[in-house]
Parts: structure tokens; C-alpha cells; sequence
């Protein structure tokens, strides 16, 4: 059996190459169609102007939805193992669950509520998804190590935990630097000047949304051992 036939972990495995697609092929039309600066723009600015904005959203509305059924299985894959092992408290569960529909959320309102359209709304959901998938990766990091050693190696546990820091501490220069910004054109004149703001805030909003990619990477060999069956009951 190939490996990706293996339990669920098409599931990761999917979600990790469509939301790199996503981010990357809206990038690269935008660069190609000069509506947005080679230096890291926003990632939301790659999705801004027609044609990208098109493709932006529906490939991200697509990872949502990947992403929503990767948490799901994910939450009844660590349920189980409570109910086996008892080693894991379910309200942190559910609580790693509601923070991760969160997040998919925000990427839903983001897909649909363009950044030069409708603003604040885009705004609010991008703060929605970023704040629900820190969480989310914080949560998830704990439960892989009290669930050790069922479920995630030691390893695995510290490659999550390493992403889980990595975003939180990216999170915080996203948000305080974006306050500072002053460029407000999507792509520079010549003769303007880089704003550092700017700058620093894309490339840390770039490493969150890659560092939730990178997390979800993880979940590959955990989803090799479980899959999920639907039983249908009929009322009599």
C-alpha cells in the first residue's frame, strides 16, 4: 500500500500542498501582473486585484475546508485516545477543536472579504485566523505530549512544540508593526522608500501562515494509524 493510502494522512497531506499552492500561485500572478512588490508583500496583497483575487479566494475558501475536516479528524483521533488511555483531558480537546474551526473560519472570511473591498471585515477575519491557529498549534503541542507515548513520538512532539513558538513569537511583530505602517500603495513607485514596517510585519505574517503549513506537516504519520467510519441508523 502506498504511504498516502495509509489511514487518513491524505487528509495532511492535501492540506499542506494546497494552502503552499495557494499562498505561492496567488504570489507569483501578482508579481507577474506588477500589482505587488518582489519583497515580501502581505500575503493578503497577493490576493487583492483580479484575476489573483479570484483564484486567492477560492483556493483559500478550498484550504479551509481541508483544514476543517484535517481538525475534525484530528479531534476524534486524540478523543479516542482519551477514552482509551485516559491520558488526555477532553475539554483541552474540544478547546484545541473550537480554536481550529475558528481559524478556518478567519480563512473563510478572509477568502471572501477582499483586503481593498470591504476592510475591517478582512481585517477582523485575518486576526480570527491568526489568533484561533496559535492557539490552536499551542493546544495542540500540549496535547502531544501528555498524550506521549501514545499517539506522537518524542520528536514529533518537540518539532510541534519548536512551530507552536515559532508562530507565537512571529504573531506579535505581524500585529505591533502592522500599526506602524505607512505604506499603504500595494506596489511601490520607483523612487519611494521601503517602509521597515512594512517589511518586518509581511515577513513575520509570511512565517506564522507557514509555520500553521509546517504544524499540520506533523500530523502526517499520526493519520497513518487511524481512519474514521460513518455509521448510518435508521428510525424505525
Amino acid at each position: 500500500m502506498f504511504w498516502f493510502k495509509q489511514g487518513l494522512c491524505f487528509l495532511p497531506v492535501f492540506l499542506v500542498i494546497w494552502s503552499s499552492s495557494t499562498f505561492i500561485v496567488s504570489y507569483l500572478i501578482a508579481l507577474f501582473r506588477q500589482d505587488v512588490d518582489i519583497i515580501f508583500p502581505y500575503i493578503s496583497d497577493t490576493g487583492a486585484n483580479p484575476p489573483e483575487s479570484c483564484i486567492f479566494g477560492l483556493m483559500t475558501f478550498i484550504s479551509a475546508c481541508a483544514g476543517t475536516a484535517t481538525i475534525y479528524a484530528r479531534y476524534k483521533y486524540v478523543e479516542k485516545l482519551s477514552v482509551d488511555t485516559r491520558v488526555v483531558n477532553p475539554c483541552l480537546n474540544k478547546m484545541g477543536f473550537v480554536s481550529g474551526m475558528l481559524s478556518c473560519l478567519g480563512m473563510c472570511i478572509v477568502a471572501t472579504f477582499q483586503e481593498t473591498a470591504v476592510t475591517v471585515v478582512h481585517d477582523i477575519g485575518a486576526i480570527v485566523f491568526f489568533v484561533s491557529g496559535v492557539s490552536y498549534t499551542i493546544l495542540q503541542t500540549v496535547l502531544s505530549y501528555r498524550a506521549y507515548p501514545f499517539g506522537s513520538s518524542m520528536s514529533v512532539c518537540r518539532v510541534r512544540a519548536g512551530i507552536a513558538i515559532l508562530a507565537s513569537l512571529a504573531f506579535f511583530p505581524t500585529v505591533i508593526c502592522k500599526a506602524f505602517v505607512t505604506q499603504i500603495k500595494l506596489h511601490r513607485d520607483p523612487g519611494d522608500e521601503y517602509d521597515p514596517f512594512h517589511l518586518a510585519s509581511a515577513v513575520c505574517e509570511w512565517a506564522v501562515a507557514f509555520s500553521f503549513i509546517c504544524f499540520f506537516l506533523t500530523y502526517i504519520d499520526d493519520f497513518k494509524l487511524f481512519t474514521l467510519r460513518v455509521r448510518t441508523e435508521c428510525a424505525e
